[in-house]
């Protein structure tokens, strides 16, 4: 296919590179809202979500580091397809919580603060950036770290956010 012939469907190099990142995205987005649905307990739902998250990131940089650099790309400067992938997940961790303060599981509180723990906590796992930066730590080192802040955010929701 020539040049041309690929901007007839895309403006731009960079609208060609988010399509490619947005397309990988889509199982991971679509794993999001497969456990916002579920009949879940709400933190098993937020464990969850985390690790499809972290998980899919993890394996697109152990199989495909180069697409897995067009997302880290397009997170450090806040382009479009990285800013709609994290309204997802804050959507849709936001739907989960929501659902856990409703169902007694978490105390009442502000959503928008525990949806900010929820994401600082885990800025490790669902950060682009900072997922490439522990390429270098094994699986079941970075599993065991992903588990151990998995349980301090389970903790911290049962407990309340103030």
């Amino acid at each position: 296919m020539s040049h041309a012939n690929v901007y007839r469907y895309f403006e731009s190099k960079e609208a060609l590179i988010d399509a490619v990142t947005a397309q990988w995205l889509k199982p991971i987005e679509a794993g999001l809202r497969d456990i916002a649905n579920s009949a879940d307990p709400a933190y098993d739902k937020i464990e969850r979500m985390l690790a499809v998250v972290y998980r899919g990131y993890r394996a697109k940089l152990e199989s495909d580091p180069a697409l897995f650099a067009l997302l880290v790309e397009a997170a450090g400067v806040e382009r479009p397809v990285a800013t709609r992938h994290y309204g997802r997940l804050r959507a849709e961790l936001k739907v989960a919580i929501e659902e856990g303060m409703a169902g007694g599981g978490f105390p009442n509180g502000d959503i928008v603060r525990a949806v900010d723990l929820v994401v600082d906590a885990a800025h490790r796992f669902i950060h682009p950036a900072a997922v490439g930066m522990d390429a270098s730590i094994s699986r079941p080192q970075i599993d065991a770290r992903f588990s151990r802040v998995s349980r301090f955010i389970g903790r911290a929701l049962v407990a309340g956010i103030r």
